[in-house]
């Protein structure tokens, strides 16, 4: 088996945060309804980072930057992925409705589809609203996304945790929709 070098940081060729914020993004919106640790919203603006996600709408409960407690698992992506904090989800879902995204809540319900089936055209602007660790989203938010996202699960827990599902939606749907690909 041949030597595989693990490349150094400087060979990566990454985005300063203001190249960051100038460059072309993936046209995906992430909503995190009521979402309580910290620790996960900071694991959100990481992969929302590096999927150029276009923004972030923390509603309700959510924290917000500037915190210790984010920046531990950010590592710095509040500094380069756009964010606006809104109170109420609902708000949030109905205003890009009217913009033109598909909204999609992210959760478990009646007539869900899989992630694997879920397949928007490239560059069309899609929202996922991720809900809080314990109640998911709120129905009413549900009620107004234009999908249902699940995610198929075959071992004993009910849900996976909030960042790992944004993770893996996000990367899901970068594939699909982005530019960049």
């Amino acid at each position: 088996m041949s030597e595989t070098r693990k490349l150094l940081n400087d060979e990566l060729d990454r985005l300063s945060p203001d190249r960051f914020r100038e460059s072309e993004k993936t046209p995906l919106i992430i909503v995190l309804d009521n979402v309580r640790s910290l620790n996960n919203v900071g694991s959100v603006f990481r992969s929302a980072d590096a999927y150029r996600v276009e923004k972030i709408y923390l509603c309700g409960i959510t924290a917000q930057p500037p915190h210790r407690e984010i920046r531990k698992t950010a590592l710095g992506a509040t500094e380069s992925v756009a964010w606006e904090y809104a109170e109420e989800t609902i708000d949030v879902v109905h205003k890009l409705n009217q913009n033109g995204y598909t909204t999609c809540a992210i959760e478990q319900a009646e007539r869900s589809q899989n992630l694997f089936h879920f397949s928007p055209s490239k560059n069309e602007k899609v929202a996922i609203v991720l809900g809080n660790e314990v109640k998911g989203v709120q129905q009413e938010v549900v009620d107004v996304c234009k999908e249902v996202i699940e995610l198929d699960q075959f071992g004993t827990k009910h849900s996976l945790n909030i960042a790992v599902c944004a993770g893996i939606v996000i990367y899901d749907i970068f594939n699909k929709i982005s530019p960049l690909r």
